[in-house]
């Protein structure tokens, strides 16, 4: 399959975008400054989705799959002026939820012109119960992602386009290594039954198997990745 995917230079983007390689599949990678293999682009910028979504055709020649990985988790605190927490809340909702709206329209209107597609999207736990008093902003945006998936869903099962959600809870990343070895990482763990947090091979097998395995009547459908630290 030809799959674009976003936010493929680290963690759990970087675990999917050698996965599905390395199950023979073509993948465009992105990331926000780009390298000789990914394609460039700061999603903050209104313009970033379509100049993504047109050099990944470019050199695809036809998308079968979007994965939406890309995002950031910013905080912001409560008691920060006016303008910085607005200037928070535009910055995270456009990267994680924006763009990512965009990349959805675009790819729903090529895959309702060639036969169909599929879409991953990366949400969170955080969408489900909530996240730290610094990240209301996240929280809602992972809301949005889960709530625009099944949008997706319902309204172009029967143009063949399947849409689908990951839902993570902590994990193990170059990020969160140093927080998880530190005092951290006890709360973090004695929240998760499993007794680890979840590894991004392990994110990234859930999202391979969505964008090319998980049949179609899953469609709308949400994986939670938490260790049971949040069952629905």
């Amino acid at each position: 399959m030809n799959i674009l995917l976003t936010g493929a230079s680290r963690g759990i983007g970087a675990a999917t975008y050698e996965l599905l390689r390395s199950k023979g599949h073509q993948v465009v990678g992105h990331c926000t400054q780009g390298s000789e293999d990914l394609v460039a682009g700061d999603l903050a910028e209104p313009g970033a989705p379509r100049k993504i979504w047109d050099e990944a055709l470019a050199r695809l020649g036809r998308i079968d799959v979007l994965v939406n990985n890309a995002g950031i988790f910013e905080a912001i605190e409560d008691d920060a002026s006016d303008a910085e927490w607005q200037a928070g809340w535009t910055r995270t909702l456009t990267v994680n939820l924006t763009a990512s709206a965009d990349l959805c329209r675009f790819a729903v209107q090529h895959f309702k012109a060639n036969g169909g597609g599929r879409i991953v999207n990366v949400a969170s736990r955080a969408a489900f119960r909530g996240d730290s008093p610094r990240h209301w902003h996240y929280a809602a945006s992972k809301s949005g992602m889960v709530g625009m998936t099944k949008t997706i869903a319902r309204a172009y099962a029967a143009d063949g386009v399947l849409a689908f959600c990951v839902a993570p809870g902590f994990t193990v990343s170059e990020m969160t290594e140093e927080y998880l070895s530190g005092r951290g990482g006890a709360s973090i763990l004695a929240d998760i039954p499993l007794g680890r947090v979840t590894s991004t091979t392990e994110v990234a097998e859930a999202i391979r198997w969505l964008a090319t395995e998980a049949p179609a009547a899953s469609t709308g459908s949400v994986i939670d990745l938490n260790g049971a630290s949040y069952v629905r």
